[in-house]
């Protein structure tokens, strides 16, 4: 029987079974951020360890950078004091570090891809959830936590307990307006917050043949929002397009041997799965979340649920979701008043999506009232949009054009909702409180229908708003 992607990496870089049945399984890139990784060095420092191969490490800083100015000190005292720990550490250890200076400085997820630092076949680790981004690449990317920070930047390995793989195929054609972002939601509805855990999830299908490498890295970069640890597409030509000649990518005659190397990582086509989940890109709409987690999702549509239809085993999480939404039970989604606007984050802050979104924005004028924010997710993103146009037609539309960073996806920083503002946001998570406010509201979407949204002043169909023959599915 062959094998998956998944298998063969964990099978090449699996160095022992240690007592407790977890595996001791070698680490080849270790991203870090100002966030989860001061406490890790401090341990080192304790210890009196270095970092093993720092070669194998890249900092960047990221949550807590404000998007407004760069100006030093920042005016957050404690953001301040972890961007100078961290420039502190990675001058101690030797580490390449990616600062608000070099003009790389980016979201950790955005900059590894298009530098070229992931690479299919890796194991990655960052102290970051969203690490299972770097899956677009063929790679296997955890998402951390500090002690095992620790254990990678002694070690260059960790222990890690071995998933079970599920593949989700998803085939036939989007329909118009249906983005990479609406895939990853309908997928979380259907499968639940809960369903992947004990899961790496292998993508697959059509769909993803035909994605984007941007596209692939949205699907990606959400899987941890469906319980899934990890989440992965398998290495082919658009892969190796998309990382041929990038900084940190194999060159000359070793670029052709990294590919064959790659092309054979791909799952073979009599592999074993765990379980296979198969989806009709057809019935995939434009999707949007009401409640206070992703999977609490519906197509623009719908109609928000109504706790008395369910069982009574799940009214209470309804109820509590609509209290805070402050939406009543089967009230369209559609309509819904936004106070807020934000393009940005990890999932959704790429070059193609503000590409995407342009498009639609160009001479068109934020809807009174509404804050709206654009946030590029590297320093390189930021620069093609000058480039291109596409920042200024952003300005003009009333948009607030930021530098890079996380924003106001988790609010670390400057960017916070106020009070019970509602957030049409292309970011990834909708929990209470995650925008900054304990009673701020959510609302995640695809970066065109956040552009609907703040054009309209309301959650908002793009198709209708754009013309339903202008939107074409990607």
């Amino acid at each position: 029987m062959g094998k998956s992607l998944y298998e063969k990496v964990w099978e090449t870089h699996a160095l022992r079974t240690l007592p407790n049945g977890q595996t001791q399984l070698f680490i080849d890139t270790h991203l870090i951020h100002e966030v989860t990784s001061p406490q890790a060095f401090g341990m080192l420092r304790d210890l009196g360890l270095k970092v093993r191969f720092p070669e194998r490490t890249f900092a960047t800083v990221d949550h807590i950078v404000p998007t407004h100015s760069l100006l030093e000190p920042f005016a957050d005292p404690q953001a301040d004091e972890m961007i100078r720990q961290l420039r502190k550490n990675v001058q101690e250890f030797g580490i390449t570090f990616f600062d608000v200076s070099s003009g790389l400085q980016g979201i950790v997820h955005v900059i590894g891809p298009e530098n070229g630092i992931t690479q299919p076949g890796m194991t990655i680790a960052c102290g970051d959830s969203h690490t299972s981004t770097h899956g677009a690449f063929g790679a296997i990317a955890f998402g951390i936590g500090t002690t095992q920070v620790r254990d990678v930047l002694a070690t260059q390995t960790m222990a890690v307990s071995k998933l079970k793989v599920r593949r989700i195929n998803v085939n036939g054609q989007l329909r118009p307006g249906v983005y990479a972002k609406d895939v990853i939601l309908h997928i979380i509805k259907v499968l639940g917050v809960n369903g992947g855990i004990g899961y790496a999830y292998e993508y697959g299908g059509e769909v993803f043949d035909r994605f984007s490498m941007e596209e692939r890295m949205t699907v990606c970069n959400m899987s941890i929002e469906g319980g899934a640890r990890i989440g992965y597409v398998n290495p082919d030509q658009t892969t190796f397009d998309y990382l041929k000649g990038r900084p940190y990518a194999p060159k000359g005659a070793e670029w052709d041997r990294a590919v064959e190397r790659w092309k054979a990582l791909a799952s073979d086509p009599d592999a074993h799965y765990d379980d296979v989940v198969n989806i009709r890109a057809e019935d995939i709409a434009p999707t949007v979340t009401w409640g206070i987690n992703p999977g609490q999702g519906c197509a623009i549509t719908d109609r928000v649920p109504d706790p008395a239809l369910y069982p009574e085993a799940e009214r209470a999480g309804l109820e509590e979701a609509l209290k805070h939404m402050k939406l009543q039970p089967g009230q369209p989604i559609k309509g819904v008043k936004v106070d807020v606007a934000f393009l940005g984050s990890c999932t959704n802050g790429r070059l193609s999506d503000f590409r995407e979104a342009a498009k639609y924005l160009k001479g068109r004028k934020v809807a009174p009232g509404v804050r709206a924010i654009a946030v590029p997710g590297s320093q390189q993103v930021a620069q093609a949009c000058e480039e291109e146009g596409i920042a200024e037609i952003f300005r003009q539309a009333g948009f607030e054009w930021r530098g890079a960073g996380c924003s106001m996806c988790l609010a670390m920083n400057p960017d916070k909702l106020v009070g019970d503002e509602l957030c049409a946001s292309s970011s990834n998570r909708n929990f209470k409180g995650r925008q900054g406010s304990a009673t701020g509201r959510t609302i995640l979407m695809s970066p065109v229908m956040v552009v609907a949204a703040a054009v309209t002043g309301r959650v908002s169909d793009a198709r209708e708003v754009f013309g339903v023959g202008e939107l074409v599915g990607a």
